[in-house]
């Protein structure tokens, strides 16, 4: 369902890209949130990913977490741009231990890729990943501890 236009230098047909945003009946606009949101689950549904966001980041939704009533922010450690057509997205994360970084990295970007085009008809730029930090399973041992009322 592509136009095509004629281009002024040349006077060739171009297509001209049409998007599933914008119709003869009105416009959708997608906010920042909704996309980072898709992204901030996407990416914790990758397997390697144990947490989200950079040491403030991680340690104030730690808190948030344990008053009653709270939610999990599925936004946390994702920041987001977004045009009319297009969204490029930077996620900080952070992997288990043992697994390989290139291959989580690849799966993140295309399970986000994925899940944001499709739930939003957005194009997907770019997804930047930044590996901020190694989580050890020894790590869960002294928070158990730390918690663990006696």
């Amino acid at each position: 369902m592509a136009e095509t236009t004629k281009t002024p230098a040349t006077g060739t047909d171009v297509a001209k890209k049409s998007s599933a945003l914008e119709s003869d009946q009105g416009r959708t606009a997608i906010a920042d949130t909704v996309v980072s949101k898709i992204a901030g689950i996407a990416t914790r549904d990758v397997s390697g990913v144990h947490d989200l966001g950079g040491g403030a980041a991680r340690t104030v939704g730690a808190i948030r977490e344990r008053i009653p009533g709270s939610r999990v922010n599925a936004s946390q450690g994702v920041s987001v741009e977004v045009g009319e057509r297009q969204a490029a997205i930077d996620i900080d994360v952070v992997a288990e231990y043992g697994v390989s970084i290139t291959d989580l990295a690849s799966g993140v970007r295309s399970n986000v890729i994925t899940s944001v085009e499709r739930m939003t008809g957005l194009e997907v730029v770019e997804v930047n990943i930044s590996v901020n930090d190694i989580h050890l399973p020894e790590e869960d041992d002294d928070a158990d501890e730390s918690t663990r009322v006696e």
